[in-house]
């Protein structure tokens, strides 16, 4: 086989479909993001601000963040030094369990070194601790949680997106007696729109089924600490398992799961992603544990969030441009076609200083292509019409062009 040519092939393809993903270099500036600068291939740099960001909160730049990680860092040094059964557990790591497990109001929790990873280990291991296991899994869940289904062995179900008349139907046409598992997320991130746990959870308990809750496009975001849609929704008792993220809201690095004891203890002893794996460095567990605890009782920043989002959604809205609007914090404009979200992504970023990456499939569906605006408290009023000035722009610039080019 000429290995160099069917590698040719592949990314040809993306290329001709226009969904080859383009990186760009970035340097964020300590105090001073939103803002960055582009690294540009010609050596030379822009001053940019970043519109897609997943650090919702800017908690990555926060003092008390940097002030912990600056602590351990000075105290420990860099690494773990190991899995966390092979001296790779500290006492920022059980600090940091022990402030996830208060925020769910959970027994325990147990850190991975990415909710990709905490939600891929966990699915993948549930099986091995109920043999027979079924997982009943919402048709959109985030990759990971796809790929802990698939990798475990054993049944699956996909029930259409909140669907929850679906989910009962394949609920119903199952053995009674066999182990269950509902998993689903609060937030889906594509389209910003919410899970209905409540629902699901009196499914749950109707069909003796586990309840397995993604939250890491909410935690942080959402309820009276922060702990995400089911906290705010009252409703945090009623699931089983919550996965969580620290890279997101929370702004430093890493995963989790919250549960009771019994299960973290379980996953802990039987998944090979936590077994296997270096432990987060300490000054990750620190900066998180941190950002967890002053968020937990930071209300204005939650409130002045969904207020940049509202305004914004507002204001883009009244420009005429297709965005969906679920009530959450996540800002899609949809374009419909890659090669002209790619388009616009790039006048954006070098006519206007303003980043935001297009989103392709697969991440989301063919003819879904949409540019995922992420405003945060930390995006203030004048770059937000500075953002609004450009798309309007934009908007009808490539309108134009599209025109045409169909005549």
């Amino acid at each position: 086989m000429n290995y160099d040519a069917a590698l040719d092939a592949a990314l040809n393809r993306l290329h001709e479909e226009g969904r080859y993903r383009t990186f760009i270099d970035i340097e964020r500036r300590r105090g001073q993001f939103p803002h960055a600068v582009w690294k540009k291939p010609d050596g030379s740099e822009q001053d940019i601000t970043v519109w897609c960001g997943n650090d919702y909160l800017g908690m990555g730049q926060h003092p008390v963040v940097l002030e912990a990680m600056h602590k351990a860092l000075e105290d420990t040094g860099a690494g773990s030094g190991g899995t966390r059964n092979i001296s790779g557990t500290t006492v920022y790591h059980k600090e940091l369990e022990a402030e996830l497990s208060d925020l769910h109001q959970k027994e325990a929790a147990l850190l991975f070194t990415s909710a990709y990873i905490a939600n891929d280990a966990t699915l993948s291991t549930l099986p091995k601790l109920f043999p027979g296991l079924i997982i009943y899994s919402d048709a959109l869940n985030h990759a990971s949680m796809i790929e802990g289904v698939r990798r475990n062995g054993g049944a699956k179900r996909i029930f259409r997106h909140n669907a929850v008349e679906h989910l009962r139907e394949l609920l119903e046409a199952d053995d009674p007696a066999a182990p269950k598992l509902i998993a689903f997320e609060s937030i889906y991130s594509m389209d910003g729109d919410f899970g209905p746990i409540e629902e699901i959870c009196d499914l749950a308990d109707e069909f003796g089924a586990l309840t397995y809750l993604d939250e890491v496009h909410a935690v942080g975001m959402y309820g009276p600490r922060g702990a995400g849609v089911a906290e705010r929704d009252n409703l945090m008792h009623r699931i089983d398992i919550i996965n969580g993220t620290l890279g997101k809201a929370f702004g430093v690095h890493g995963g989790y799961i919250a549960a009771s004891a019994k299960m973290c203890d379980a996953v802990r002893s039987y998944a090979p992603g936590f077994i296997f794996t270096t432990s987060l460095p300490p000054v990750v567990a620190a900066g998180a544990a941190a950002s967890v605890r002053h968020l937990k009782s930071d209300q204005a920043l939650r409130d002045l969030h969904q207020e940049r989002a509202k305004v914004l959604k507002l204001r883009l809205k009244g420009m005429g441009l297709p965005i969906i609007d679920h009530g959450s914090h996540i800002v899609p404009v949809m374009v419909g076609d890659p090669v002209h979200t790619k388009k616009i992504s790039d006048m954006l970023l070098s006519e206007y200083g303003i980043y935001v990456q297009p989103i392709n499939f697969p991440t989301v569906p063919r003819g879904t292509e949409r540019l995922r605006f992420t405003p945060s408290p930390v995006h203030d009023p004048k770059m937000l019409d500075g953002l609004v000035r450009a798309m309007d722009a934009l908007w009808n610039h490539c309108a134009l062009n599209r025109a045409e080019m169909s005549a």
